[in-house]
C-alpha cells in the first residue's frame, strides 16, 4: 500500500517520463497498465484493466480500456488530439470522445455500464461522472498529476467484498430478529390488561438481551459455543418464561455474589454486568412456534459475523413499530458513514501511521508507533443524534483496527507466535475504550441498541487483538456504558454529556424534516436554539438546529471539529443565507464537504434522501479544504456555503436585480379552481358548440405545457362587454362557477376576487417574454427557456420576463448562468428550483460591448434555428442529453464561448472556477 507521499513521487516520475509521449495505437496500454501499477499501486494491473473490448454499434466498434471492478471506460485518443473536437464517425455523426464513449455506454449490457468515463489523450484526462452525465467534465493534466493524482482514485476504489458478506449476514439476522418479534408480540397480547406501550417496552427490552445473548454464545462470550442453546433445550415451553428470567437474574450477578447451591446450567454463565440485565422485565409464555424459532432458526444463525455498525441500525428499525409501518428496514452504509468520518479524522491518523511506518530505525518506529497508540486513545467523539449508534460504533471499530496494526508492528515478534516485553498476568494492551465516545439520542429502544451495539463491536475487536497478542484475555464482565443519554438533543444541554474542552469530535445524522413539515414540538426546538441568533430562521429545516448547536461547542472550544449529514437543501437557494449568517457569528468555515449525492436506506419503499456532509470548524484551523463531488476530491483554499471552491460569499435573496438586466416577474394566478381553464377535448367542445368564444380563449403554459408543447387553454375575458359575455352560454356557466368556488373557498382573497370572476388573479400578457420553467430535471444540461409571445398565458410554475431580448436569451441559455443557477438554487428533491429572488436577481450580467452584443444577437439565433430544424420534437425532446441534436449541441457551444469570452473567462475553466469568478462579481455588485 503507498502512502500519499509515495503516490506523489511516483506520479511526479509517471508525468516526467510521458511528458510529450502518446501514440493511440502503440502507446495506449502501456501507459494505462504503468499508470495503474506505479502510481495506484494495482499489482497485477493487465487483470485490472481491459482493452479493446467488442460493442455492437452498426458494426462491431471497440472500446479503448475497461476497468470491470470499478466501472470505468476509457477512450484514448493521441497526444495532440483535441479532446472536445467532434470527430466524424462511421455513421456521419460528429462526436467528442466523451460522447462517442456515451454511445458505447448505451449499447452494453446494464451490467457493465461505466459509472465513471475518461477521454484521454496523454496529456489531458476528462473525467465524466455518469450519475451526472450533464456536468462539465472535470480536467486534469498530465503535467499536475504530482498534485492530482487523487483526482482518479475512482479508478482503483473496488467495493470491500467483506463488507458486503457483513451487509447481507447483518440483513439476515435482522429479518430473523423481525420474526421473533411478531411471534413473541402475539403472546404478549394474549394478556388483555397490558398496554401497548407496557408491550412495546418489555418486547424491545426482551429482544435486545435475546440478540446479546445469541451473540455472545456464538462468539465465544459464554465459554462455550452452545451454552445458550443448550440451557433452554433443557425446558419444556410453558417453562420458558421462568428459564429465561433465571438466566437473566443469573447473568447480571456477580460471581462472588451467586449462590452456590444454584443449578450447574445456570452457574456455567459468566458475569455480564454493563446494566443490560439489570432492569426488571416482563416476558410472555413461550408458544411451541415461539420456541422451535429460537432453538431452531435463530441459535443455528451465526451471530458472531454480523456487523454491529449495520445491524444496529437494522436491529432498532425492525422493532420500532414506526419503521416497521414503513415496512422494511433502515442502515446507514458503512461507506457513507465513512464519508463523514474519513476526512474529518481517520485518514489523517491512518496517514500518520503509514508515515511513522516509514521510520527505519526500529526503537524510533515502535516509539512512534506507542505515541499514536496513545493520541488516538485521547481522542472523544459526541453524536447528538445518535439514534442507534452507527456513527459511532463505526468509529469505534475503525481506531480499533487501526490501534490493532499499531499492536502487530510493536508487540508480536517477527513470526508472530510470540508476545515481546511483558510478564504481567493482566497484562492488557487495549488503551482505546468505548468510554471515549458519547452521544444522546431520543427514542428509548434506540439508545438500548447503541450500547450494545457497541459492546458487540467491542467484542469482535476483542477477539482480533487476542488473535494478534497469543494471549486470552477476560471480555466479560462489560464495563458499565452509560456515555448515550436519552433525551432530546435539542432541549437537552450538550455540556452536560461532556465538556467542550473534553471533547474532539462531533459527528453525526441529525433528523431530516423540512421547515413546512415540522411538528409543533420541533419549531419550539428551533426556537430555543435559533431565536438568540437571529429572527430569519423560520424556513431553516429542522436538522440546521445541530449545526448551530455544534457552532456553540466549537466557539467554546477552538480545535474542536464537526461534521453532520444534511438534506442537500441547506446548501442550496434561500436556507444558505440564514444558516450561514448565524454560524459566521462563531467564527465557523466549511473544512471539507460532499457534494449532492443519494443517501438511500435498505428499507422496502427504497426512500433516497439527496444529501450532503459537511465538516466545518473554527476558521484558520484548516488551511487546505476538501470537496468531494461523485468520488472526485479537489482541495481549495476556501469552500463557500454552496459546496463550490470559491471564496466564502453568502449569495442574499434580492427582490430587484443586482444587475441592470429586465425585471423578472411571477406569472399568473387564475385561482378560478378549474374553471377558467379548458383542456384540450373542451377546446374541442368550444370550437363546435360556441365558436365566437374562441377569440377570448388563448393558450396556457405552466412548466408541463412548456417543456413538453402539451396543449392547455384558459379564457381570457380581459376587456369582455357584458353583452359578449351574456351572448355565450358556454362561457357565462364557467363565469358563475368560477364565482360560487370563490365565495365557497371564503378567504379574504377569494371573496375579493368573487367580484371579478371573468379575470384571472393577475392579468399578465405582455406582448413579447421570456419563459423559464420554475422546476426543471437535474439531468438537463441547460433548463429550457424560451420565447412566447401575447398569445400565450404564463401560469404558475414558470417565471418570465416581459419584453426581453436575445441578449437575455443567450446569457441565460449559457453555462455561465447555468453554474450559477447549479450552485445558488434550490431543489425539489434533486431538480432544479429556479427562483427570481435567488437565482435571477443575483446573477451577474457582464458589461457587454457593441461587438459582444452582436456576437451574442447571433449565437442566440443559432440556439433559436436550432430548435426550428425539428418542429415536431419538444424542448423535453431537445435538451435530453442523449437525443439532443448535434446541430442543437453546436448551437449551445457556440453561445457559451461567446459569452464566456463576453465575461473574459478563460474558456478552459471548469464550473466550479466559473463560479467562483461569479461570486467575486456578485460580491462587487452586492457592496455596489
Amino acid at each position: 500500500m503507498l502512502t500519499l507521499k509515495e503516490q506523489k513521487k511516483a506520479a511526479k516520475i509517471f508525468a516526467e517520463k510521458w511528458a510529450g509521449i502518446g501514440d493511440e495505437k502503440q502507446d495506449s496500454q502501456r501507459f494505462w497498465i504503468e499508470l495503474l501499477q506505479t502510481v495506484y499501486g494495482i499489482e497485477n494491473p493487465a487483470d485490472f484493466i481491459r482493452f479493446e473490448q467488442r460493442v455492437m454499434l452498426e458494426n462491431i466498434s471497440y472500446i479503448d480500456a475497461m476497468i470491470p471492478a470499478t466501472h470505468t471506460m476509457i477512450e484514448q485518443k493521441s497526444l495532440g488530439k483535441s479532446l472536445t473536437a467532434p470527430i466524424r464517425q462511421s455513421d456521419g455523426s460528429q462526436l467528442t470522445p466523451l460522447e462517442q464513449a456515451k454511445r458505447y455506454s448505451a449499447n452494453l449490457p446494464y451490467s457493465d455500464r461505466p459509472r465513471w468515463i475518461i477521454g484521454c489523450n496523454f496529456a489531458e484526462f476528462q473525467i465524466l461522472d455518469m450519475d451526472n452525465p450533464n456536468a462539465t467534465p472535470e480536467i486534469i493534466y498530465l503535467k499536475d498529476l504530482e498534485t492530482g493524482f487523487y483526482r482518479l482514485n475512482f479508478m482503483v476504489n473496488t467495493k470491500d467484498t467483506h463488507i458486503e458478506k457483513e451487509m447481507e449476514i447483518s440483513r439476515s439476522a435482522g429479518e430473523l430478529v423481525g420474526k421473533i418479534y411478531d411471534v413473541l408480540l402475539t403472546q404478549y397480547k394474549l394478556n388483555e390488561k397490558l398496554s401497548e406501550d407496557y408491550i412495546l417496552q418489555n418486547i424491545n427490552k426482551l429482544c435486545v438481551r435475546l440478540v446479546f445473548c445469541l451473540y455472545a454464545e456464538d462468539a465465544g462470550l459464554f465459554g462455550s459455543r452452545s451454552l445458550f442453546h443448550d440451557y433452554l433445550q433443557e425446558y419444556k415451553p410453558q417453562q420458558f418464561r421462568k428459564a429465561l428470567l433465571e438466566l437473566f437474574r443469573i447473568l447480571d450477578t456477580p460471581i462472588s455474589d451467586r449462590d452456590p447451591f444454584e443449578e450447574e446450567n445456570l452457574l456455567a454463565f459468566p458475569y455480564v454486568n454493563g446494566n443490560l440485565f439489570s432492569e426488571s422485565i416482563e416476558i410472555p409464555p413461550f408458544s411451541e412456534e415461539a420456541v422451535q424459532m429460537l432453538l431452531n432458526e435463530a441459535c443455528s444463525f451465526d451471530w458472531s459475523a454480523i456487523s454491529p455498525t449495520i445491524f444496529g441500525g437494522i436491529f432498532e428499525s425492525t422493532l420500532n413499530p414506526d419503521t416497521r409501518r414503513h415496512g422494511g428496514m433502515h442502515y446507514t452504509s458503512i461507506e457513507n458513514i465513512h464519508k463523514v468520518i474519513d476526512p474529518l479524522f481517520l485518514d489523517e491518523y491512518k496517514e500518520k501511521f503509514l508515515i511513522t511506518m516509514g521510520e527505519k530505525v526500529l526503537k524510533k518506529r515502535i516509539e512512534k508507533l506507542k505515541n499514536l497508540q496513545n493520541e488516538l486513545a485521547t481522542l472523544t467523539f459526541f453524536d447528538p443524534a445518535a439514534g442507534s449508534g452507527n456513527f459511532l460504533t463505526e468509529t469505534y471499530l475503525s481506531l480499533r483496527r487501526l490501534e490493532n496494526d499499531i499492536l502487530r508492528e510493536t508487540i508480536t515478534d517477527k513470526s508472530g507466535s510470540g508476545i515481546l516485553g511483558f510478564h504481567e498476568d493482566e497484562f492488557n494492551p487495549i488503551k482505546i475504550s468505548i468510554q471515549q465516545f458519547y452521544g444522546i439520542e431520543i427514542n428509548d429502544f434506540a439508545v438500548a441498541v447503541a450500547r450494545t451495539a457497541i459492546w458487540i463491536a467491542e467484542a469482535q475487536m476483542f477477539a482480533e487483538t487476542e488473535g494478534i497478542i497469543n494471549r486470552e484475555m477476560d471480555f466479560l464482565p462489560l464495563h458499565s456504558f452509560n456515555n448515550i443519554h436519552e433525551g432530546n438533543s435539542l432541549q437537552i444541554n450538550w455540556s452536560d454529556i461532556i465538556s467542550p474542552s473534553n471533547l474532539t469530535y462531533i459527528i453525526g445524522n441529525p433528523p431530516f424534516v423540512g421547515s413546512k413539515y415540522s411538528s409543533a414540538a420541533q419549531k419550539k426546538d428551533m426556537d430555543k436554539v435559533m431565536s438568540p441568533y437571529s429572527k430569519k430562521y423560520r424556513k431553516l429545516d429542522y436538522v440546521t438546529a445541530w449545526f448551530v448547536k455544534a457552532g456553540e461547542f466549537i466557539n467554546a472550544n477552538s480545535q474542536l471539529k464537526c461534521a453532520f449529514v444534511s438534506t442537500n437543501s441547506i446548501s442550496q437557494g434561500e436556507q444558505v443565507a440564514p444558516l450561514w449568517n448565524i454560524l459566521k457569528q462563531f467564527g465557523i468555515e466549511i473544512i471539507y464537504a460532499h457534494k449532492t449525492f443519494k443517501w438511500s436506506s435498505d428499507s422496502a419503499n427504497n426512500a433516497a434522501v439527496h444529501c450532503v456532509i459537511i465538516g466545518f470548524a473554527k476558521k484558520g484551523l484548516v488551511q487546505v479544504k476538501q470537496l468531494f463531488n461523485n468520488g472526485k476530491l479537489t482541495f481549495s483554499p476556501s469552500i463557500s456555503p454552496y459546496l463550490v471552491n470559491s471564496i466564502d460569499v453568502i449569495v442574499e435573496s434580492s427582490s430587484t436585480p443586482l444587475s441592470n438586466q429586465h425585471k423578472m416577474v411571477a406569472p399568473n394566478k387564475p385561482c378560478d379552481y378549474n374553471h377558467l381553464k379548458i383542456e384540450p377535448d373542451e377546446y374541442q367542445d368550444f370550437k363546435t358548440n360556441c365558436p365566437n368564444a374562441l377569440k377570448w380563449i388563448k393558450r396556457m403554459v405552466g412548466a408541463t405545457e412548456f417543456i413538453n408543447n402539451k396543449e392547455r387553454y384558459c379564457l381570457w375575458l380581459v376587456g369582455i362587454t357584458p353583452r359578449e359575455l351574456r351572448a355565450m352560454p358556454m362561457v357565462m356557466e364557467r363565469v358563475e362557477a368560477c364565482r360560487a368556488a370563490r365565495i365557497a373557498a371564503n378567504t379574504s382573497e377569494s371573496l375579493k376576487l368573487a367580484d371579478t370572476p371573468t379575470l384571472f388573479r393577475e392579468q399578465i400578457n405582455p406582448d413579447n417574454y421570456l419563459i423559464i420553467p420554475a422546476v426543471s430535471s437535474e439531468r438537463r444540461r441547460y433548463v429550457p427557456i424560451g420565447f412566447l409571445d401575447k398569445n400565450t398565458i404564463p401560469v404558475m410554475g414558470t417565471l418570465i420576463i416581459p419584453n426581453a431580448d436575445l441578449i437575455d436569451f443567450a446569457l441565460l441559455n449559457s453555462n455561465v448562468h447555468m453554474a450559477w443557477m447549479r450552485a445558488v438554487a434550490g431543489r425539489l428533491k434533486s431538480d432544479y428550483r429556479y427562483s427570481k429572488d435567488v437565482v435571477y436577481n443575483t446573477f451577474p450580467y457582464p458589461t457587454i460591448s457593441s461587438k459582444a452584443k452582436q456576437k451574442l444577437e447571433s449565437t442566440a439565433k443559432g440556439i433559436l434555428n436550432a430548435r426550428a430544424l425539428y418542429p415536431d420534437s419538444t424542448l423535453a425532446d431537445l435538451y435530453d442529453d442523449l437525443t439532443m441534436p448535434v446541430e442543437l449541441r453546436n448551437a449551445h457551444r457556440d453561445n457559451n464561448k461567446a459569452v464566456m469570452e463576453t465575461y473574459g473567462f478563460s474558456l478552459k475553466m471548469n464550473e466550479d472556477d466559473c463560479v467562483a469568478e461569479l461570486m467575486k462579481l456578485y460580491e462587487q455588485l452586492s457592496k455596489a
